[in-house]
């Protein structure tokens, strides 16, 4: 299935109905008075988020969402049957925003959530509405509201309890892999993943967490070079970021590359960093001891917890994973 993490839809509630102007015409009733009914309203536009969808790429296919009209009133103090709601799902996760990307509307992240985008308007009143002392006969009739209508845009951002983040190549997608059932694309060259993925991994005594693989991040990335622009907004929704490094480079391309990474979140959304964060020195199986000894002792001092690891070998990762539940529970017990 194809990944699509932002459309644009247009969506139409229905117009409400029109009342009706109808007198009584029956037998024996020489002076029948006013029996318009008034008209059904339409129907709403809502949004219901589905767990069990992860992408928007239905959006890409149909982007126009129309609901039915109300029916008009009619004599007799008939009313008007309401239009049927349009009920669209959406996965969780999905931010909703005005056309213009300014606002935001709606963030639908609980299940079976339902969230009205466009009002249905109301029936017009019957001309039997109008009756008073003073008007015994009123002709007039109202017509039906119109539905609220608008484009909205549409922007997923996943959930995930962990966001593996590092550079391109660093073992995420191999990371993910190991610990999931999850089968991401894994190859030896840039940008291997294109689209972030999930893994679930469960551990002992029924206990399971969602890891999210971010794709590769790059300098400039903040600013739309290579593919970051469009996925960091995914470590937005989770709970703990894991720095996957490439410890095989040495000490020196480690800590760059961790202080890369550091300052494109910076740029993008300052306040990511405040996360619960930890680290993963990879590849210690083809890395020189003294290299991962001395980045360790260096990143050490930013105060966070460091692992070395295999994704390759599984060396060292379940310790990795239980102690990232631990976190995830923190977490949760503090939000």
């Amino acid at each position: 299935m194809d990944f699509v993490d932002q459309a644009k839809i247009y969506v139409k509630a229905g117009d409400g109905g029109a009342g009706c102007a109808s007198f009584r015409r029956e037998r024996f009733v020489p002076r029948g008075g006013p029996d318009g009914g008034d008209g059904g309203c339409g129907g709403d536009v809502i949004l219901r988020v589905n767990t069990g969808l992860n992408t928007l790429l239905f959006f890409s296919r149909k982007r126009h969402f129309k609901a039915e009209k109300g029916r008009a009133g009619k004599g007799k103090n008939q009313h008007g049957k309401s239009g049927s709601d349009i009920v669209i799902e959406v996965p969780p996760g999905t931010v909703v925003k005005d056309s213009e990307n300014v606002f935001v509307l709606a963030d639908l992240t609980d299940p079976v959530t339902n969230w009205v985008a466009a009002k249905g308007g109301l029936g017009g009143k019957g001309n039997a509405r109008f009756v008073s002392s003073t008007r015994q006969a009123p002709h007039n009739a109202q017509p039906g509201m119109p539905g609220d209508e608008r484009w909205l845009l549409l922007e997923l951002k996943l959930i995930g309890d962990v966001g593996l983040i590092g550079l391109p190549n660093s073992g995420k997608s191999t990371l993910l892999a190991k610990i999931s059932a999850a089968k991401p694309k894994i190859a030896d060259y840039p940008f291997t993943t294109l689209v972030p993925n999930l893994g679930v991994v469960e551990l002992s005594d029924d206990r399971t967490m969602v890891v999210a693989d971010i794709p590769g991040l790059i300098e400039g990335a903040h600013k739309g070079v290579g593919m970051g622009l469009d996925f960091l907004r995914h470590i937005e929704r989770t709970k703990v970021l894991l720095y996957v490094l490439d410890a095989s480079q040495g000490k020196e391309p480690v800590l760059h590359s961790y202080r890369t990474i550091r300052d494109e979140i910076k740029k993008y959304h300052a306040p990511l960093l405040e996360k619960s964060q930890a680290i993963a020195l990879n590849k210690i199986d083809i890395t020189h001891e003294g290299d991962s000894e001395k980045a360790k002792e260096i990143l050490a001092e930013e105060g966070h917890n460091i692992y070395t690891v295999s994704a390759l070998t599984g060396s060292g990762v379940s310790s990795l994973m239980e102690d990232l539940y631990q976190i995830v529970k923190t977490n949760d017990n503090y939000h």
